[in-house]
This record gives structure tokens, sequence and C-alpha cells, in this order.
């Protein structure tokens, strides 16, 4: 039985995204130094000392069809961060895109907008999704502002989901884009990273 989704690649002008490969290790790294975001109490960021750990991890839940782990280039070929499709639901065509972070120099330049509309063009579009889910801690206001501008809905808030790593106890917000809203998406997304940036 083939795996759904299949490991890709894809390519934007901005952004280039690759199946999560051990050989990545030494450049995630260097990204996750990048404005030290594994300091942050509402997320979940490897440190540089558990990065291996974190690829195994990512590798083995893509072995379980539960994950498709990808690492994140800029334009120039540098690494920058990790993206996934999670949450796997092939008996619904349903994928979240989630476990994302990105180097503190690559953001704010257009290249997440640009990865995401990469993943969500091959979600709907190679895929055919019903629909693409996107979680985040309520507080990570950072994270449901740049959620909410890719177009996505809030579909509500899982109140105490879960426990952080300093033992916090987290409430998810809960978005999504379903098929029917992805040409709108989409377009929307084109024209952002068409027009000038100011």
């Amino acid at each position: 039985m083939t795996a759904w989704p299949e490991p890709f690649s894809a390519d934007h002008d901005l952004v280039q995204l690759r199946p999560l490969d051990m050989s990545h290790h030494d450049g995630l790294v260097d990204a996750v130094r990048d404005g030290e975001l594994y300091r942050l109490w509402y997320t979940s960021v490897p440190t540089p000392e558990r990065m291996r750990t974190e690829i195994e991890r990512r590798l083995g839940l893509q072995k379980t069809g539960s994950m498709l782990p990808l690492t994140v280039f800029d334009g120039a070929g540098r690494i920058v961060g990790m993206t996934t499709y999670m949450n796997i639901d092939a008996a619904n065509r349903r994928v979240e895109i989630g476990s994302t972070w990105t180097a503190r120099s690559a953001q704010r330049t257009g290249l997440n907008t640009a990865a995401k509309l990469l993943l969500l063009t091959h979600a709907f579009e190679k895929l055919d999704c019903i629909a693409v889910e996107f979680r985040t801690h309520f507080l990570n206001m950072q994270s449901r502002r740049a959620i909410e501008r890719l177009g996505a809905r809030l579909d509500g808030i899982l109140r105490a989901h879960s426990v952080m790593p300093n033992g916090t106890i987290r409430d998810t917000a809960v978005y999504s884009i379903t098929a029917p809203e992805w040409p709108a998406v989409k377009a929307n997304l084109t024209w952002q990273l068409e027009k000038p940036r100011g």
C-alpha cells in the first residue's frame, strides 16, 4: 500500500521544501540558533542539542504514516527551518500543517507565505484534501495572526488540550481551510507574494 501523502519537493523563488533527512542536521542546528526560538515557552522548538532526536522522531512518525516532515530552505538554498503534514487522515483526506518553525532571519520575508502556498497547493491540488488544519497555542499571537493572514478560519478552542514541556496547560486554537475556500485563499496568497513589500 502506498503511503499517503508520499514525500515530495516543491519550489518557489523564496523557498524550497525538501523531504527531511538526517543530512540536514547541521543546517537545522544553525537555523534553530538563529533567534533561539527554543526559548519560547508557548511553542515546542527543538534545542540544538535535541535536533538529532527531533529528526529521528519526525522520521519515525513518517514511517507510521502519521507525519510527512519537510526541511525548509530559503531561495538561496540555506536551511531555515522545518514543517510537516501531521495528524494525517488518509480516509478523510485531511492533513494538518504544523510542527513548523523558521529561523528569525527568515521571518517576515515572505518565505512563510510562500511555503504555506506550496503546502496548501500540494494538499488541495495533488492530494485532493477536503480540508487542511492548523493548530497553535491560544497565547501564541504571532502564530495565530500568521495563520489568519493565510485565510484560515478559527474552528474553535480546545481548552486544557495538552501539557507543555514547562508544565503549563495549553489551550489550542484550531483553524482550517476547506476545499471550497481554497481558490480564494490561493488568489490572496499569490497576491500577497506579488505585491511590493514595504
